[in-house]
């Protein structure tokens, strides 16, 4: 959704207006009332932003600041012409009368003595205290300081001139300083450039100085006369000044420059660490800008312009020339940013002035230096050379005229791959045949008399035309049509002649018919060169004399071997038959020879024959397509014709072999299939068939002489047929998931999928963790086949390494983000997290404690009942491996405590030698013989009271201390140690010790432990930690085996885990790894979800905060606990709390909120492993949580500091950029949707919003003569803007204003959006990225900190290569978030999951076919930056605008890969009709892909294999499904003909007829992909691979319980209508599904809009043909064979009618249906027109849902009109049917059922023209008229009955009869709307649609309501639709019940 999809004219009006009373009523009350200005006074918000600055400390100076900004306002603007200003003035004025009394009592003195005093107060307390900015902060500070002090200085100007006092000279002396800063300090975007912020931390890096100061040499540049240097010129500016570029596009592209360069300098082997730029790094980026310009030059034959210069010294210069000329038309190119080779021309021209310029040539013309064509004003090369271009993309009137009428982007573009390019001259010629337009147009204009027409000769459309027609599938992939019709052939001969095995084809006879295969192949391909020369016949003008020649020659072969191949083929047969004795009789009589035709057969096949020998070799083939050489060229004009993009797509020898070998297998197994289920049981039946002869009929036979029964043949072989060519889509799934499955084993996935498998492996995790994330000094790889079986890492022993502690930093950070995002609670993510300060002290490694917990407690339980069997003992504690960890490091942290508490020296030697003896006998391995183990219990219950103490740390509690370390000392002297210790012997001289000292005095009595290290007096976190870790390890009693026990973290915990062990990149140093942005496109979606909404309750009372805690309750009650709650109450009135709860409700929906904190984790994890890069040892031991603590202020300021240094390697290496289109619009309109954006900035600092800005501008045109007045107009301007958030002020005590900055303002040529709204809004904004990976990430996505660690890992993929080319998208795995809501949401979410992982394996590897679909995977940024962007955008022909992305790359010699060790999330919709209008999107979005140049072009480009493989996954699984439905409606019109004619009576005897097996497969084929086998299969076995194939079964019954079969079937119907409708018609267009929680009923009439069309109808159409079947067909034929052939389809009418309301919550709830009948009446009788919206009325919804028909072409009306004539058979056969016939089978008796249906309609007028004229004049008289025609049409109807003896089913039958013809004449008229308007009947029309849409809403409602009154199905239907959240224990009831009054007493009331 994110962005502007409408269909509105070329220049898109904005969605959102300022109202007239918005801005009034906005105006000085919000935060933004600042922003909140009219367009066209944009100059005055720094003043008011001023003013409200200023407000808190002075409010008379911010009265001043706004008087002047409304005199401002009245000089920009006097007449108060723009929109909103006279509002905008008035309420200024009023609040200023308000202010002038409150301020003018508080003022001291005269206003302009006032204001001086404030400035010099500004000036000392803000300018002076900040001048010497040493960081960043600052630095942004003091740029908003001073930008504040000029505007201070303007009003200070302005109050002085009223008060006409001069301006002192102290204050101009400051305001000359401040000019002077305001010029250098401007808000930046990464890298401050100014001379002052030199020693900023990403300043000081050398890659950045190096590039600075490569920029910077400008020696030798011949600067325009008259220019004033300044300081810091570089490189870029001379470009400015000499080729008019605008200064911000060029301030935005010096950044962009650096930190590219300074990227790839740094990843350089060996960089000199003195700031000079790496040559290597140069050439690099060279290389991969200028490809594609190279490739362009190489193709047209002309020579590139980039020279360089012999000279050494200036190479680098030129190098830099020649990057930033490109880099700057790009940044400004706008929408011509999708058209590159048009870049490639202007650069071409304007790199060869550049060298021009340099070289000192003179111009031969004027005998002068070369000077730019476009010369240096400022904006002159958007003026004079992108606005032309760009004014010719806007001739798309808004999609809704044809596709061949107007140039689409591609279009433009392509004109500039052929060398009449040239031709456009440079300077461009405003007369050349580029700029001509279409014929209506000059026609439009002429009409309107303007005189400035440009030439008549439209040039057309470039190599292809997009028109709308079925032919496009046959014509883009016509090899793959052509094997299957030839392979059906050759089957059905095979199986007809000889014995019918396949053996059969050694018989001379059979192989000679076999061989006619190759005449069927001459006519197939005479089709394709037809095809060829219609559909590409508007291109003609455009097109090179070589490609007509080669379109015409195709023509001439085909047409010849048409001929030559019958003929010869005639020849060879001795005594031929029928079609070769015909032919022998047209060219004479004489000897066949049948070598004559074998030859033919060779010649005509050797150009396959070459082809095939070039596929096994692929190398060959891809050199001879790129080559240049003349004689290479002509080879293979004649193969395809030649073309810049889609040459040398080859993949390597390997890759070809993996995938040929998949596609022989399946289509093995296909044909076989085909052979001997389908084709070969039917061919007796047939020829049994073709023998009857049969004489009656059952209706008037127009051909009673038929021969062979052919109707009959048809009616039996059309369905098998189709489902011949279907079924290899059936078996892509088979073959899919069987591959799929292989290749995710291989790939090791799902090895740790659950938390005990994670607890089994997490040893060797540390090392896994280590070795895949933290950068090795030296990498030694595993290769082979042994490094796919098993990985080991290198276990970590203990604390003392460095790799311990980088874990830990890693590990506890995953662990705190669960917590942040209340995934966890306190007690569990103690129980999760390790140590943060590695004690050294321990040398052993300390594990998470949710392993240990428990295990202590449980070892000293069986030490005490051990009974000193110590080997049992030894056993049972080894069993357990963290049993002994736990073990282990008790013991030593009890050393480690009571040795640091302990003082005195003989208790010190007492317990040295107690520990050493215990250690010794560890050592021994005796110590459970030599102790009593028995008394540890009281020892331990002494030793977690000492534990307890010392976390209370209190003073009082030092004799308790005491007493218990006595306690322990007599535990272990009497109980436990067998021996006695020497040193407590002596120590107490034979007695116990300090017992029996006798009567000496207190003071010299020796008190053991009288001198203890206790309180704690340097208690730090570590100590704290220890004595944390310690007391849970020895009191937690409960296994921690169920934590974490939120689902979603466990996945992600064992994914996270599970991904280590996987093939992934060793991840590189921050500073070396390859730098990458974000860009995320943004319309007018939820921001952050507000107070009202999540508690405004919806129609059941459910407001969204309850659904959510019902949906989430672990996750809500850990919310409680975070922010320290006990309930929802305790919220309610803080605003700190209400903030937070609105946060945790919109991390829970599609939020953009929940996409930007995703993101951001990107940020944070580069923060944290900079930090693990940099740190030195000490450092890293003490961990990055100490060094953030410490990041105070001061510390901040520290430039050296760590912290600072880390933050900017992440600037360096990540941005991310949020493109909110309307955020200009939202912020003047006071949206609050632009305060949350602006919050999320203040939030984030580092992220950026892009949007665009439509500002009113007046500009001068002239002078009026009469009035001698300027002339002024008020005209749009379009800037691209970049913001960021403004800095706090220095008095943080200051209410702050949130507020933000721009940084870049670029203008546009126009309106940015002329093409699909998603695109160009990525276009607009993808200058303001940076880096040499961008990630495109949706509004509905979400990404984890785990997975934000191996981001770097992941980038090196573009390193590697993959196959013969370096990857150019990197595909990433999504997880879908939002199946937990609802049955539907499940299915989507397993159907997309599926698709995502299983899907997208197979398409990378080995079929090769992956493109981009959604929005995770990474670009290579520079390879589509030069290639035409990151998608298409051509209006409606790319409405899938994201798979282009991946078509264009591969076309252009890209390479698409897909990894699966990281993941994204992904929502996706929930509700049927959220899921409908998706389904629908992408359905007409592959409709239009049909009909692409894109795909065909791969369809030709590719190899036979590969072409497979591109058909399947794309147009081909829509045009398959498409014939799923083809094979009902031709299986039931084949049965309606056979039963109406009678012939089935008559073959009744026959097998065909009674018994046919192949027709029951191929109608089982076609459910198996109706009921969705073809998802399930690889779904399950997706989840079989990673949780377990037990899971995958219970999962796949509990769906089929819960009617996942007709979810599937229903979504079949929505896919084949759209694709279908928008194939034939267009009329497709961009639906925002909406991304909210849907658990609310939709109405009747909102179902019936939306799925009349595409199910209903349908639906009721298959329900008749069933009926007249079932009727007519019953008495001769076993129940069981109709039920099973039948089964399926009624099962498929009962979904397409029922399955809107058994989906829809509360569909079965009385009161809910009584509502839905009064809302569906009202919308039925509500008058349409103009102005009404569809929801409102019946007549509006019915015209717009014909609307289609009005832009279809004639071909398109053609067809529909033939469709329509199936209705009119019904009639036909059925007449005849009806009893008072008699059998008469006469013509006329039809003719007399038209006369009936004549007169009914005719009845109908005259009522309806009766009402009209009599109803209000002779009402009585009318009324007695209408009583007349009832009585005397009750009297026919009797009459009839008794006379002709009708029977029910006479009227039954008359009603099927005559309903369908009604229907098919109402199609008939919707298509030939014109004359239907013209003959003056469209009223009636619409009066007869009124009626039928009543019956068909009768016949849907009433079933519904039936069943409502059972309140039994309300309650079942609740259980199937929501038992995923049944199934965690949630009240969904109450989720749909709400919390809600109840109704009856609301009634009664």
């Amino acid at each position: 959704m994110a962005y502007q999809r409408r269909e509105s004219n070329n220049n898109m009006q904005p969605q959102r207006r300022i109202l007239r009373t918005q801005t009034v009523g906005n105006l000085g009350e919000s935060m933004m009332d600042s922003e909140v200005v009219p367009s066209s006074l944009v100059e005055i918000a720094p003043i008011l932003r001023v003013a409200n600055e200023v407000e808190p400390i002075n409010p008379r100076v911010a009265y001043l600041c706004r008087f002047y900004a409304f005199e401002k306002a009245h000089r920009l603007d006097p007449t108060s012409s723009g929109r909103g200003v006279r509002q905008f003035k008035t309420a200024l004025l009023q609040r200023l009368e308000r202010e002038n009394e409150t301020t003018s009592t508080a003022k001291r003195g005269s206003d302009a003595r006032e204001m001086k005093s404030f400035y010099q107060h500004y000036y000392r307390k803000y300018i002076e205290a900040l001048q010497n900015a040493a960081d960043k902060a600052d630095r942004a500070r003091l740029t908003k300081a001073y930008q504040t002090a000029a505007v201070l200085f303007e009003v200070l100007k302005a109050v002085n001139l009223t008060e006409a006092v001069e301006v002192d000279d102290e204050i101009l002396e400051k305001h000359t300083k401040v000019t002077e800063k305001t010029q250098i300090y401007v808000p930046y975007n990464i890298l401050p450039l100014d001379p002052e912020s030199s020693h900023q931390a990403i300043m000081r890096y050398p890659e950045i100085q190096a590039s600075v100061i490569a920029l910077r040499n400008t020696r030798g540049l011949p600067w325009p006369k008259g220019h004033k240097k300044k300081v810091d010129e570089d490189i870029l500016d001379w470009l400015k000044a000499m080729f008019g570029f605008q200064k911000d596009s060029v301030a935005n592209q010096r950044e962009h420059l650096i930190l590219l360069l300074a990227n790839v300098h740094i990843r350089q082997p060996n960089p000199d660490q003195q700031p000079k730029l790496d040559d290597r790094a140069l050439t690099e980026v060279m290389k991969k800008l200028f490809k594609n310009y190279k490739k362009w030059c190489k193709y047209l034959g002309r020579k590139s312009s980039l020279w360089l210069p012999t000279i050494q010294q200036e190479v680098q210069q030129r190098k830099l020339l020649y990057m930033g000329l490109y880099l700057l038309i790009w940044g400004e190119a706008a929408n011509l940013r999708f058209m590159p080779e048009c870049l490639c021309y202007i650069y071409h021209h304007m790199a060869f002035e550049l060298y021009g310029m340099l070289a000192g040539s003179v111009s031969p013309m004027t005998g002068e230096n070369i000077k730019p064509a476009y010369g240096g004003e400022e904006e002159v090369f958007l003026r004079k050379v992108i606005t032309p271009i760009y004014n010719e993309a806007r001739h798309s009137k808004g999609g809704k005229s044809k596709h061949s009428e107007w140039r689409n982007y591609d279009d433009l573009n392509e004109y500039f791959w052929s060398v009449n390019c040239f031709k456009l001259g440079w300077p461009m010629r405003d007369e050349a045949e580029f700029f001509c337009l279409p014929v209506e147009e000059i026609r439009a204009d002429r009409t309107e008399g303007s005189e400035t027409v440009k030439g008549d000769r439209w040039i057309g459309k470039i190599n292809f035309v997009e028109t709308r027609s079925f032919w496009h599938i046959f014509r883009s992939n016509d090899r793959m049509w052509s094997f299957f019709i030839l392979c059906l052939q050759a089957m059905i001969i095979i199986a007809w002649n000889g014995s019918g095995d396949l053996s059969g084809i050694i018989d001379g006879d059979v192989f000679q018919k076999v061989s006619s295969i190759f005449i069927t192949a001459a006519i197939l391909k005479f089709a394709q060169a037809v095809l060829d020369i219609v559909m590409s016949w508007k291109a003609r003008k455009s097109m090179s004399s070589h490609v007509q020649l080669r379109y015409l020659l195709k023509f001439v072969s085909v047409s010849a071997w048409v001929i030559v191949l019958p003929v010869t083929y005639a020849y060879s047969w001795k005594n031929p038959s029928g079609f070769a004795q015909t032919i022998k009789n047209w060219f004479g009589n004489s000897k066949g020879s049948p070598s004559l035709f074998i030859i033919a057969v060779l010649i005509y096949l050797s150009p396959n024959m070459l082809s095939a020998v070039l596929f096994l070799f692929p190398l060959i083939r891809r050199s001879l397509e790129r080559s240049d050489y003349k004689i290479v060229r002509l080879m293979m004009w004649w193969s395809q014709p030649r073309l810049y993009v889609g040459r040398g797509m080859q993949e390597s020898a390997f890759s070809v072999f993996k995938y040929t070998m998949y596609w022989v297998l399946l289509l093995t197994a296909k044909l076989a299939f085909s052979f001997y289920i389908e084709i070969k049981p039917l061919v007796g039946p047939t020829k049994e068939i073709m023998q009857v002869h049969i004489s009656t009929y059952q209706w008037h036979e127009f051909f009673p002489q038929a021969k062979n029964n052919i109707g009959v043949i048809i009616a039996l072989w059309s369905p098998i047929i189709i489902v011949y060519f279907m079924d290899t889509q059936i078996w892509y799934a088979i073959f899919s998931t069987i591959f799929g499955g292989i290749y995710g084993a291989f790939r090791r996935l799902g090895e740790i999928r659950t938390l005990g498998m994670l607890r089994s492996r997490f040893q060797s995790l540390p090392g896994a963790f280590n070795a895949c994330l933290i950068p090795a000094e030296k990498v030694e790889k595993p290769k082979g086949l042994k490094a796919t079986f098993s990985r080991k890492f290198a276990e970590i022993k203990s604390n003392k390494d460095k790799e311990a502690a980088k874990f830990s930093q890693m590990w506890n950070k995953i662990i705190e983000s669960f917590r942040e995002e209340d995934l966890i609670n306190y007690r569990e993510m103690n129980l999760l997290l390790v140590p943060y300060r590695a004690d050294r002290e321990l040398d052993l490694i300390q594990w998470p404690p949710f392993l240990l917990a428990s295990k202590l407690p449980i070892a000293l339980d069986m030490a005490k009942d051990s009974n000193g069997r110590d080997t049992e003992l030894n056993k049972r504690l080894n069993a357990d491996v963290y049993m002994g960890c736990a073990i282990r490091e008790c013991y030593a942290l009890c050393k480690n405590i009571i040795n640091f508490l302990v003082l005195g020296e003989r208790e010190e030697l007492v317990i040295n030698e107690i520990f050493s003896k215990v250690d010794h006998h560890i050592e021994q391995g005796d110590l459970l013989v030599e102790f009593n183990m028995s008394a540890l219990p009281s020892l331990y219950v002494q030793f977690v009271q000492l534990i307890e103490y010392l976390m209370e740390n209190k003073k009082e509690d030092k004799d308790k201390v005491v007493i218990v370390l006595l306690n322990m000392l007599e535990v272990v002297t009497r109980d436990i140690l067998d021996d006695t210790v020497p040193s407590l012997q002596e120590s107490s001289h034979g007695g116990s010790y300090g017992m029996h000292q006798g009567m000496m005095p207190l003071d010299q009595q020796y008190q053991y432990f009288g001198t203890l290290h206790f309180p704690v007096t340097e208690e730090t976190e570590a100590w704290k930690e220890k004595i944390r870790r310690l007391h849970l390890l020895l009191t937690v009693k409960e296994s921690a085996m169920d934590v974490p026990s939120n689902l979603e973290a466990r996945r992600r915990m064992s994914f996270f885990s599970n991904s280590l062990f996987m093939d992934m990149p060793v991840a590189p140093k921050v500073r070396n790894m390859i730098s990458f942005s974000i860009l995320t496109p943004y319309y007018d979606e939820e921001v952050l979800f507000s107070i009202d909404l999540l508690e405004q309750p919806n129609e059941d009372g459910v407001s969204i905060l309850f659904y959510l805690q019902k949906i989430f309750p672990d996750e809500w009650e850990n919310f409680l606990e975070r922010v320290g709650c006990s309930s929802e109450e305790d919220l309610k009135g803080n605003t700190r709390l209400e903030e937070e709860l609105r946060l945790w409700a919109s991390y829970r929906g599609q939020t953009l909120t929940k996409t930007v904190r995703g993101m951001m984790y990107n940020r944070q994890a580069l923060e944290l492993q900079a930090f693990l890069d940099m740190a030195k040892e000490e450092d890293l031991m003490k961990g990055y949580k100490a060094a953030a603590e410490m990041n105070t202020d001061e510390q901040v300021k520290i430039e050296g500091s760590l912290l600072t240094q880390c933050q900017a390697v992440a600037d360096m290496k990540f941005t991310y950029v949020v493109s909110c289109q309307q955020y200009g619009i939202q912020k003047r309109s006071g949206d609050r949707r632009a305060t949350d954006i602006l919050r999320l900035m203040t939030k984030y600092p580092s992220v950026r919003v892009a949007y665009v800005d439509e500002v009113e501008e007046v500009e001068e045109r002239g002078r009026d003569k009469n009035r001698d007045t300027a002339v002024k107009k008020v005209e749009k301007v379009y800037y691209s803007a970049l913001v960021k958030a403004a800095p706090k002020s220095v008095d943080s005590s200051e209410p702050d204003q949130k507020l933000d900055q721009v940084i870049y303002r670029i203008k546009l040529p126009g309106p940015a959006i002329l093409g699909e709204g998603k695109p160009e809004n990525q276009n607009h904004a993808i200058i303001f990225t940076r880096g040499e990976g961008l990630q495109t990430i949706d509004m509905n996505q979400d990404n984890y900190m785990e997975e934000a660690f191996k981001m770097r890992n992941l980038l090196q993929e573009f390193l590697k290569k993959h196959g013969v080319r370096k990857p150019t998208i990197l595909g990433l795995r999504e997880h879908i978030f939002t199946g937990s809501v609802s049955s539907l949401a499940w299915f989507m979410s397993n159907q997309e999951n599926s698709f995502v992982t299983i899907g997208q394996r197979l398409l990378a590897n080995p079929l090769k076919v992956r493109f981009h679909y959604g929005h995770p995977d990474v670009f290579d940024r520079l390879f589509h930056l030069t290639r035409g962007g990151v998608s298409k955008a051509s209006k409606i022909i790319n409405l899938s605008e994201d798979i282009f992305a991946g078509f264009n790359s591969t076309l252009r010699g890209g390479n698409v890969t897909h990894h699966e060790y990281i993941q994204v999330g992904k929502g996706r919709d929930v509700g049927l009709n959220q899921i409908s209008l998706f389904e629908a999107k992408i359905g007409c979005g592959n409709g239009e892909q049909a009909l692409s140049r894109d795909i065909y072009r791969l369809g030709h480009r590719f190899d036979f294999f590969r072409m497979l493989s591109c058909y399947f996954t794309t147009v081909g699984f829509y045009f398959s499904t498409l014939l799923t439905v083809l094979t009902v409606y031709v299986f039931l019109y084949g049965r309606l003909y056979l039963v109406l004619s009678g012939l089935e009576e008559g073959l009744n005897s026959h097998p065909a007829i009674r018994d046919n097996k192949p027709l029951q497969v191929a109608l089982a084929s076609q459910s198996f992909v109706q009921i969705g086998l073809l998802m399930a299969l690889p779904m399950m076995m997706e989840i079989g691979l990673e949780r377990g194939f037990r899971n995958a079964l219970t999962d796949f019954i509990l769906m089929q319980l819960q009617l996942a079969p007709v979810f599937f079937t229903f979504s079949l119907g929505t896919r084949t209508h759209y694709f279908g409708r928008t194939l034939l018609h267009g009329g497709a267009r961009y639906r925002g599904t909406g991304r909210g929680f849907v658990v609310f009923h939709a109405k009747f009439a909102d179902n019936y809009r939306l799925y009349s069309r595409s199910h209903f109808v349908k639906g009721i159409e298959l329900m008749i043909l069933l009926l007249v079947y079932h009727i007519f067909g019953h008495a001769y034929r076993g129940v069981l064979a109709y039920v099973f052939i039948t089964v399926s389809i009624w099962f498929l009418v009962g979904t397409w009618l029922f399955a809107p309301f058994f989906f829809n919550p509360s569909g079965y709830e009385w009161q809910k249906i009584l509502d839905d009948w009064t809302d569906w009446n009202k919308w039925m009788n509500n008058r349409g027109g103009i102005g009404v919206p569809p929801e409102k009325s019946w007549e509006s919804w019915w015209e717009k849902e014909q609307e289609h028909l009005s832009h279809s072409g004639t071909r398109g009306i053609i067809f529909e009109m033939l469709l329509s004539v199936r209705f009119f058979i019904y009639q036909f056969g059925l007449v005849y049917h009806l009893s008072f016939i008699n059998k008469n089978k006469s013509f006329l008796v039809y003719g007399i059922s038209w006369l009936v249906i004549f007169a009914v309609l005719l009845l109908m007028k005259v009522i309806s023209a009766g009402r009209r004229q009599f109803s209000a004049d002779f009402q009585i008289v009318f009324r007695f008229i209408e009583v007349l025609i009832f009585l005397s049409f009750v009297s026919i109807l009797i009459t009839l009955i008794v006379l002709l003896n009708m029977t029910l089913l006479d009227v039954i039958v008359a009603i099927l009869a005559f309903m369908p013809t009604g229907w098919g004449m109402l199609l008939m008229a919707q298509a030939l709307k014109p004359l239907v308007v013209r003959a003056g009947i469209w009223g009636s029309v619409r009066a007869l649609a009124r009626g039928y849409e009543f019956i068909i809403g009768m016949l849907l409602f009433i079933p519904v309501a039936f069943l409502a009154w059972f309140p039994f199905v309300s309650e079942f239907q609740t259980r199937m639709l929501f038992n995923q959240a049944f199934s965690r224990g949630l009240q969904i009831s109450r989720i749909l019940g709400g919390p809600k009054k109840d109704r009856s007493s609301s009634n009664k009331e």
